[in-house]
């Protein structure tokens, strides 16, 4: 029973990230239309950056807004210099996003090498909290509380402000927003900004359930976040929450008890809920 407790929570505090990192590319895709398979890349970056300034001076919130901030400015170069002129061209976004991975992959190799970077653990947040015979890191509690406190804050935006309006409409009929004068270019710049902030910053505080950081893991979680908006549906920040849970707890739940199986899990959920769902358990027909 300890040992489930364990995984279950394990099981959240991955998913906080999946989710962390899939709400920004859940966005993107729903009101821009822009399939980024740079946002991984982004996560990287922001890891690379975010843990190197959190180990130089001891504070991971430091670094995290470090991580944030270097992602989201390679998020406005990719998008105002390249993505702009490919609205709507999917074939051509996917190739332009996917030289991005390789380009930011290689000068990251170049900066720091070879060798993967560890997750970094302030020294008060050391040890954990005591479950039967096991211990969960006080840092993944941590990381819990960030999604507990960034969710309401990200639904808010999109559910009750004037901005939250205009990207949920324009998620539906753009040609209409723009028939009613609002400009949605700034809407699209700030929606792909944010969400490479985001991104990086989970890149930072998240790197422990991701299991440290290394050259790969552009490639490994943009699927992974993919499959989370495949699954909660384009644009639902409910829907990103939700499958980003589903699949953090299933995979843990997984890997403790069938290991080899575990790497599966993410896309034979997403193969289930679009049999049944095609747009997603959030998400509009």
């Amino acid at each position: 029973m300890d040992v489930a407790i364990v995984t279950i929570l394990s099981g959240i505090s991955y998913g906080v990230v999946l989710f962390l990192i899939a709400s920004g590319l859940s966005f993107v895709l729903g009101l821009m239309g822009i399939v980024n398979i740079a946002h991984g890349a982004l996560v990287m970056a922001g890891a690379y950056l975010g843990l190197t300034v959190a180990r130089s001076t001891g504070s991971l919130l430091l670094g995290g807004l470090c991580g944030a901030l270097l992602a989201g400015i390679l998020g406005l170069l990719i998008e105002r210099g390249f993505l702009r002129k490919l609205y709507k061209s999917q074939l051509e976004q996917i190739l332009v996003t996917f030289g991005f991975v390789y380009i930011i992959t290689n000068i990251h190799l170049w900066v720091y090498g070879a060798w993967p970077k560890a997750a970094f653990v302030p020294a008060s947040l050391n040890g954990g909290v005591t479950i039967g015979e096991y211990s969960f890191p006080y840092m993944r509690i941590i990381i819990i509380v960030i999604g507990i406190v960034l969710f309401p804050i990200l639904w808010w935006l999109q559910e009750r402000t004037k901005i939250g309006a205009i990207i949920r409409a324009g998620m539906d009929d753009p040609a209409m927003i723009s028939a009613m004068g609002i400009n949605l270019r700034p809407v699209n710049i700030g929606t792909f900004v944010i969400g490479a902030c985001i991104a990086g910053f989970a890149g930072v505080v998240g790197a422990s359930p991701l299991g440290g950081v290394n050259l790969n893991l552009g490639m490994n979680v943009i699927f992974i976040a993919i499959a989370v908006v495949v699954i909660g549906g384009m644009g639902s920040i409910q829907g990103t929450l939700v499958g980003a849970l589903l699949i953090g707890v299933t995979q843990s739940l997984v890997g403790t008890y069938f290991s080899r199986f575990a790497i599966f899990i993410p896309y034979v959920i997403m193969i289930i809920i679009l049999l049944f769902r095609p747009h997603g358990l959030f998400g509009k027909k």
